[in-house]
């Protein structure tokens, strides 16, 4: 959840294209590329990472390139229509095909695709361990 927001509650917005930014391996060796476009919620990502710094223990560094920064409003169940918008549920991050979700270094290159693998499981989008070139 951001600290502070602009505005309180945002626009859908929509799901196409694929990313321009975010599409290296910029700070460790090897990264979790998406391969949809998805929203990423903030519990999904926490248990990606819980995955990731338990299969490696003590060794190695984790880097979330991502951040759940776009609020999703839910309206209450058996609510009439109208009566105006929903309050904030929970946060999300978008990802377009090619963002680089996760990245890690300081460990071996089995262990660090094992531990990305095991990270893509916890997801809902279609992931490839890629190496920095």
């Amino acid at each position: 959840m951001p600290k502070k927001t602009k505005y309180r509650k945002d626009h859908k917005r929509r799901k196409g294209g694929t990313a321009t930014r975010m599409i290296k391996v910029s700070f460790g060796d090897f990264g979790l590329k998406t391969l949809d476009a998805h929203w990423i919620t903030a519990r999904q990502i926490e248990s990606a990472r819980r995955v990731l710094t338990r299969y490696v223990k003590k060794t190695g560094k984790v880097w979330i390139r991502i951040f759940p920064d776009k609020p999703v409003t839910v309206k209450g169940g058996e609510i009439p229509m109208g009566k105006g918008k929903g309050s904030v549920d929970h946060y999300v991050a978008c990802v377009k095909p090619g963002t680089v979700m996760f990245e890690m270094n300081g460990v071996e290159s089995s262990v660090a695709k094992e531990a990305l693998e095991l990270a893509s499981h916890k997801l809902p989008v279609k992931c490839a361990v890629i190496s920095k070139e």
